[in-house]
């Protein structure tokens, strides 16, 4: 969710938790999220550097005040990191817990900024539910010990990629793309070769005849 600042297309921007998990992974992970270090991405003691422009970090944190209003509970982060150049766009990553995953705007809409929002999940469908219920479908990434589960949720999550126990583990032979308003086509390897080529169909007319002979139903003779 924090790479690059979560100016990435694959960011995971929703964690969602099994319930009996729930409290312990969110006391393990909002501190962590708490540590990462903001500032001069030159700087290799550096997690997270600065938004693309002043512009978009006034759009990511619009939608922190919008969780906040939604009743969401901002866990760490969610203000400008103090002591670091007025001119860079920082923000600190933002973790956020308390929001209906299906119809509060920050957990549901893109943000493109450091910032995730957490859910508990009682069963697999409810949670598949959740997962399907955006107009978004660009990746996911399935954590589980059991490798019926996984296939069984990859193949009902409604994306294009699915990462299992893993996040941004690429070979750019494989195919790349998204399905609803995450994209149309694939990319990658031979991928790549149909998707930015323009097939042209040409076709001639041999023989005389330039028309072809209607063809009767049962009829087996070639036209």
């Amino acid at each position: 969710a924090f790479l690059n600042s979560g100016q990435i297309c694959l960011c995971g921007s929703r964690i969602f938790v099994e319930r009996p998990l729930y409290n312990e992974f969110v006391a393990e992970l909002a501190p962590r999220v708490g540590e990462l270090v903001v500032g001069d991405p030159n700087d290799p003691v550096t997690n997270l550097g600065p938004l693309v422009s002043q512009e978009h970090r006034a759009k990511v944190e619009g939608y922190i005040a919008i969780a906040k209003e939604e009743g969401g509970v901002v866990l760490t982060g969610g203000e400008r990191p103090a002591g670091l150049p007025e001119g860079g766009a920082y923000l600190r990553p933002t973790l956020i817990e308390g929001l209906s995953p299906v119809t509060s705007r920050a957990a549901t809409e893109e943000i493109f900024g450091p910032v995730a929002t957490i859910h508990p999940f009682d069963t697999e469908d409810e949670v598949v539910g959740y997962a399907n219920g955006v107009e978004y479908g660009l990746c996911a990434s399935v954590w589980t010990s059991n490798l019926d589960r996984a296939h069984r949720v990859s193949s009902a999550l409604d994306v294009g990629m699915v990462w299992v126990n893993t996040w941004l583990h690429r070979d750019l032979r494989t195919p790349f793309g998204g399905v609803k308003a995450s994209g149309v086509g694939r990319e990658g390897g031979w991928y790549s070769l149909e998707f930015f080529s323009e097939t042209k169909n040409v076709c001639i007319a041999l023989g005389l005849d330039s028309q072809p002979k209607p063809r009767m139903p049962g009829h087996a003779e070639g036209w």
